[in-house]
């Protein structure tokens, strides 16, 4: 049986409406209209309120017999069927997605129910940056990169982009503790014909607290957890009230990670987040190092937010490489091939580099 799918349509010519990041409200392509997310919601939801005190109920006999019914494997429980409400066409999407677009038609679908109840998220953060913002900084992440195949900026092919709504809980607390480390001078100096080091050690504590707000954990097993921590950090001053209004035009997810499995990462997290500003108060060493920890955290409330990332994928000689980037701030990560021939050349002109400093230093001590 089908769930419950929801095209925004333009209240002036029926058109899609997709949310543009950039003027903050719901746009149409064919008459030009722009709508404030709320404006479209109020109305949706008198519209949803009509349609369920007209509905009507049916039923049909005589079915035609499908194996198909029967077993669709291991698959199948991680699979929802919804129907366009644009076209009708059958949309089979994963048990997660919550905002996609129909291949028939193409209109951007939004399934509200993925939101509902217990289910729908505290906060939204609109993109702000778009499909073409995206595609510019992929190509300006690969300029300066001198290990970087000559070819690879020219004859890679970029599969796919998509921007997403990656579901994050967000934790608040206190974290409360002490640190220990191991730190460092370094005094160089002459005694005649020597040049003598000498390294001091110490033995640094410190101690302090730290309270935390929204430390964000992504909660989709989709998602590589270092590109989502390396994205950040998000503007939270421009996190929205959750409403699907903001979904048309992209692709959104539910969580599928839960609070008590994300537990350990948002320890970590907070625990780290109290020792590196303790170990910036450790200043006027040459190195230091921690060595110890003894860390105590006082958890708070844990908010559930969706927050925009654009995906790229592009494919270079029969590899892949994924590249994610912040849909707010623009913060791109991701990884690049090496070429071998210049990693060779770099080590080649070091060790001439290193050849030629010490034969000048061989004539200059033979004289």
């Amino acid at each position: 049986m089908s769930d419950k799918a929801t095209n925004y349509q333009c209240p002036s010519c029926t058109g899609p409406l997709h949310y543009d990041g950039a003027a903050g409200r719901l746009q149409c392509d064919y008459c030009g209209s722009s709508f404030d997310p709320a404006e479209i919601e109020k109305l949706y939801a008198e519209k949803e309120q009509q349609a369920a005190s007209q509905s009507e109920t049916g039923s049909d006999t005589g079915e035609w017999q499908s194996s198909a019914d029967e077993d669709w494997g291991t698959d199948a429980d991680k699979m929802r069927v919804y129907s366009c409400p644009s076209c009708g066409a059958q949309l089979i999407c994963e048990e997660t997605t919550a905002a996609t677009s129909c291949p028939y038609c193409g209109n951007p679908t939004v399934i509200p129910e993925q939101f509902s109840g217990i289910l729908k998220p505290d906060y939204i953060l609109p993109f702000k940056l778009s499909k073409e913002d995206a595609i510019k900084a992929l190509k300006k992440h690969y300029l300066k990169k001198p290990l970087l195949p000559s070819t690879f900026s020219k004859a890679n092919h970029l599969e796919e982009i998509k921007g997403v709504y990656v579901p994050f809980w967000m934790y608040d607390g206190e974290a409360s503790g002490s640190v220990r480390f191991h730190a460092t001078t370094v005094h160089k100096y002459t005694s005649g014909d020597y040049e003598i080091t000498e390294t001091s050690h110490y033995d640094v504590r410190r101690a302090g607290s730290i309270a935390f707000e929204k430390i964000p954990v992504d909660a989709s097993s989709k998602m590589p957890d270092d590109y989502m921590d390396s994205i950040e950090p998000y503007d939270y001053t421009e996190l929205k009230p959750f409403s699907t209004a903001y979904l048309p035009g992209f692709l959104a997810d539910k969580y599928d990670v839960s609070v008590e499995d994300s537990r350990d990462r948002a320890n970590r997290r907070c625990a780290g987040s109290l020792v590196n500003a303790l170990e910036k108060t450790v200043t006027g060493y040459a190195s230091c190092n921690e060595t110890g920890r003894s860390i105590q955290l006082k958890r708070g409330k844990v908010h559930y937010a969706l927050l925009p990332v654009w995906i790229l994928n592009t494919r270079w000689e029969g590899k892949d490489f994924l590249f994610a980037m912040n849909g707010q701030t623009g913060k791109l990560v991701g990884n690049l091939p090496v070429s071998t021939k210049r990693v060779i050349g770099l080590f080649a002109a070091i060790a001439a580099l290193f050849v030629a400093i010490s034969v000048t230093a061989i004539l200059l001590m033979a004289r």
